[in-house]
């Protein structure tokens, strides 16, 4: 049955990648979808973009846009009880490497969410209209115009080849 599902989900991408112009097919999220995605937007798992890159790929076809350092996947999903509708991951252009996600919710209803299903909180950076909600594990909500999105995001060590020389 899950090789019938990963063979329905590449052959709904491949008819989006055909189709040049049409829009993202939104594919449903597999059950593994808030172990995986909703650890590593709070922050509760290791950051590895390739891994993640290949997880979303996997499980929603290929990104839709890249953009801004990130791919972005068109998902349809629940986390903490609010609806998702993209998850982006960070490319190897920067310093950070980064998992998101954009609800369909408030920056308020989504910390209410989080803090009832899962106990983390997430606390207004200051007093501003739209403030940054911040976690004590490092994860935050934003404003994304009439939405929400939060991200998981750390610097990336450097890869053995780039060390600096001893001295």
């Amino acid at each position: 049955m899950a090789v019938q599902a990963v063979a329905r989900r590449r052959l709904a991408a491949l008819a989006v990648a055909l189709a040049g112009c049409a829009p993202p097919l939104l594919l449903a999220a597999p059950s593994t979808f808030g172990p995986v995605i909703g650890s590593a937007l709070l922050c509760r798992s290791h950051l590895d973009n390739a891994y993640f890159h290949s997880w979303l790929t996997t499980a929603f076809g290929p990104s839709y846009k890249h953009e801004g350092g990130a791919y972005w996947f068109k998902a349809e999903g629940s986390l903490w009880g609010a609806q998702v509708t993209d998850i982006i991951v960070s490319d190897d252009t920067t310093d950070l490497v980064f998992v998101g996600a954009v609800a369909e919710t408030t920056p308020d209803k989504l910390e209410q969410s989080i803090r009832s299903a899962s106990g983390v909180r997430h606390l207004a950076a200051d007093k501003s209209a739209f403030p940054v909600r911040r976690s004590v594990p490092g994860s935050s909500i934003v404003y994304f115009n009439d939405k929400s999105k939060i991200y998981c995001a750390r610097y990336k060590p450097l890869h053995p080849t780039r060390q600096p020389p001893a001295r």
